[in-house]
């Protein structure tokens, strides 16, 4: 089956070596290129393309914009390009919030060293993509200042309020529900809860952490496949809109009730604990491992030093990582949860947990967080 493809960019440069690459596959049709977002979005409407691959900056319209606008009318898998820098990854984010499914780097380079690489990565991308589920637009949790949902000092932990619902519901909240999972059994108390995801992990992260109480009891680590100069800026975007403490991990950090501390890209993270006293570590990433950072290496660890008392939660995303980490806790006799396929943006990472027969509990993304505060509180 051949995948249809609407490239919107304001460089013609751009717009031609990308579908010159694409086209080379034989399993991508370029149906139509757009110079605007305004463009884009009424080519997008006219010509119905199974994905659509966005820049950011451009006249008329800017590409959030228009994914924004795409969203509302004719929902299709939005790929992304941006700059890997700090402003970038703000961009970027507020894209993915906005409606797309994921990005990629601009400039090439950045991308892979050599053109047989890099045709292969862009062909790869847009064929994951075209898989996906665009699910229309997620509005963000309204952000809140610190003093009135982060405690003053850490002994003073403010009661849990109610869960935060977005400003405008998405395609999944306008579709029937299954019904919210019940407790399976008395509240636990867990070590760590340890949550990885990919591709659509932004998005499902920010809609788990921000329905969760300032005075959550477990510490958690987040494993986000993203590049080093955004997973700052994601740590950032993430603590304006919890109640809970998050920001990226430093090296001997040490984990604590109601804090999330996030992997840095493009390193390992993985947490050691010696003598009761839990801490991060940093490691640098291993060009041996696809993913860096990689979920199955900080769930590893967290069977290691807390065998038996962690929770791992597998969120969507492409690939398998996670299922090696997630099988290492459930033998230490751990508790291993993972998203379904109909919340799923790419069913990939919580389907290999599944079918591995892994998964004590197969929950849909809103129902993550209730079943975290009521197994766990």
């Amino acid at each position: 089956m051949t995948v249809s493809v609407l490239v919107v960019d304001d460089s013609g440069f751009f717009r031609k070596r990308l579908t010159a690459i694409l086209t080379a596959s034989g399993q991508i049709r370029v149906v139509g290129v757009a110079s605007n977002g305004r463009e884009g979005v009424e080519l997008a409407e006219s010509l119905r393309p199974d994905v659509i691959t966005m820049d950011y900056e451009m006249p008329v319209m800017d590409g959030i914009s228009a994914v924004r606008e795409i969203m509302k009318t004719h929902p299709v898998p939005v790929l992304m390009f941006s700059s890997l820098t700090y402003e970038g990854a703000r961009v970027t984010l507020d894209a993915l919030e906005a409606g797309a499914v994921d990005f990629l780097p601009k400039n090439f380079e950045e991308i892979a060293r050599d053109g047989s690489q890099l045709q292969k990565i862009l062909i790869d991308r847009v064929l994951d993509v075209a898989r996906s589920r665009p699910v229309g637009r997620v509005m963000p949790a309204p952000t809140r200042s610190r003093e009135s949902v982060k405690p003053a000092a850490k002994t003073a932990a403010p009661a849990p309020g109610p869960v935060p619902k977005p400003a405008v519901p998405s395609r999944q909240e306008q579709s029937p529900q299954p019904a919210r999972p019940s407790r399976k059994g008395p509240a636990r108390h867990y070590a760590v809860v340890g949550i990885g995801t990919s591709t659509g992990g932004p998005v499902a992260l920010q809609r788990v952490l921000a329905a969760l109480p300032a005075a959550f009891p477990s510490p958690i680590v987040l494993v986000q496949h993203m590049p080093a100069s955004f997973t700052p800026a994601f740590a950032e975007r993430l603590n304006k809109l919890c109640r809970i403490e998050v920001r990226q991990a430093e090296d001997g950090d040490m984990l604590q009730p109601g804090l999330a501390l996030l992997a840095p890209g493009g390193k390992q993270m993985m947490i050691e604990n010696r003598g009761g006293r839990p801490r991060v570590r940093i490691l640098p990433g291993d060009e041996r491992l696809n993913y860096r950072p990689c979920v199955d290496v900080t769930f590893g660890s967290l069977a290691r030093s807390f065998p038996g008392k962690t929770l791992g939660v597998i969120l969507t995303g492409m690939g398998a990582d996670g299922r090696e980490g997630c099988r290492m806790m459930k033998q230490s006799g751990s508790q291993i949860w993972s998203q379904d396929e109909k919340s799923s943006v790419i069913y990939g990472m919580p389907m290999a947990v599944a079918k591995a027969g892994l998964s004590d509990e197969v929950l849909a993304l809103d129902d993550v967080a209730p079943r975290l505060i009521e197994g766990v509180c």
